[in-house]
């Protein structure tokens, strides 16, 4: 006789697989090669709806969920999109992809992403990258078991630290 398949509720542990699929395009946004690990139910790693469609499922079984992301991140903000002179901007920043941290006079921080960049400009957007688009999350769930009260209190895997050899620890 086999052994019942583990169905992903509260306090199990998964691990699975994702990629982010552009529903317009088909293109991939996003793919996570090596598997995430967390607790169902002490933890929101993924968007509510995720959450919510892994419920019942168990290992071995894909699926692919639908999602609006203006829902989970709103509208996109135009204002949030910003093109300089490249001669303003600091020359580590003159690359796309790479991530600024702004603060407003108010001392709250947000990031902006490098988007574009010509000879004479660059652009910067504070918008979430995925705002204003439809996607799909394909998951593939790889496992599901029992979590220890030790990964449900830390909402995932708890990891041992390093062998120090008897060198004694304190925090910083």
């Amino acid at each position: 006789m086999q052994p019942k398949k583990q169905i992903i509720e509260d306090d199990k542990f998964v691990e699975l697989t994702y990629r982010v699929v552009d529903q317009k395009t088909g293109d991939v946004l996003t793919a996570v090669e090596f598997p995430l690990g967390y607790v169902q139910g002490a933890n929101d790693v993924l968007a509510p709806q995720v959450m919510a469609e892994l419920e019942g499922k168990s290992a071995g079984d894909s699926i692919s969920v639908p999602i609006d992301c203006t829902d989970l991140y709103g509208p996109r903000d135009e204002s949030l999109v910003i093109t300089d002179l490249i001669e303003n901007v600091p020359v580590e920043y003159r690359e796309v992809g790479t991530r600024i941290i702004m603060e407003n006079e108010n001392g709250q921080t947000k990031s902006f992403l490098v988007t574009r960049m010509d000879d004479k400009t660059l652009t910067i957007d504070g918008n979430h990258p995925l705002c204003g688009r439809k996607v799909l999350f394909e998951l593939d769930i790889l496992s599901v078991r029992d979590a220890t009260d030790e990964e449900i209190a830390a909402g995932g895997k708890v990891e041992a630290g390093p062998d120090l050899g008897g060198i004694p620890t304190r925090p910083i």
